[in-house]
């Protein structure tokens, strides 16, 4: 028995390979800079994101939820050196804004329409990356120690769910959650579970 430990703390050490033998592979990350299989992303700056939620806001003052959903979706704000937090923290909020104002009647049609049309299967992409970061920021600031800053607050919508009381801080994040699976089953029912995977397995961060 005492053999057999010896022999697996020796195997387990750090001594028993000195050579490198990824740098001796041609097709090893090692040897070339990985970044470079990477398009760049554009910065985007908070001032930016304000103008877009300007935008957006009025698109949806003027009844035009579809236009206004279609605005955040073509022109999300990944999370790059030069982004600041703050621009995509506010993206997410103005995405939530507008996904509250749409009716639970009106989704799965403006779904297909957005999806029927070009781009539109990357556009729900980008919004599956919203809802699950939105979902993210929800059960975090549920609890004691909030992750990130963000707090989702529920708007008046179509939704018989919503209408939390007044103070009832836990119903406002369960209504917001609640909002944001909902959308979550109306994408994958329209753009499938490769929706999911996409995402999941994309490396562009919102």
């Amino acid at each position: 028995m005492s053999i057999i430990r010896e022999h697996t703390q020796a195997t387990l050490s750090d001594a028993w390979r000195t050579i490198n033998i990824d740098a001796l592979q041609e097709d090893s990350s090692v040897n070339f800079d990985t970044s470079t299989l990477r398009t760049p992303l554009p910065d985007v700056s908070e001032a930016e994101v304000r103008q877009l939620t300007s935008q957006v806001r009025q698109l949806l003052r003027g009844g035009d939820a579809e236009g206004a959903l279609r605005g955040c979706l073509e022109s999300p704000v990944y999370a790059t050196e030069g982004t600041p937090e703050g621009a995509r923290e506010a993206a997410l909020q103005t995405v939530v804004e507008v996904l509250q104002s749409i009716k639970a009647s009106d989704m799965t049609p403006m779904l297909q329409r957005i999806y029927a049309s070009p781009g539109g299967s990357e556009c729900l992409d980008v919004l599956m990356k919203y809802l699950y970061k939105g979902m993210a920021a929800t059960s975090s600031s549920g609890g004691s120690a909030p992750r990130t800053p963000t707090r989702m607050t529920p708007q008046q919508t179509g939704f018989s769910q919503i209408g939390p009381r007044p103070g009832a801080s836990s119903e406002s994040t369960g209504a917001a959650m609640s909002v944001l699976l909902s959308w979550h089953e109306k994408v994958v029912e329209v753009a499938g579970l490769g929706c999911i995977g996409r995402v999941m397995t994309d490396w562009r961060r919102v």
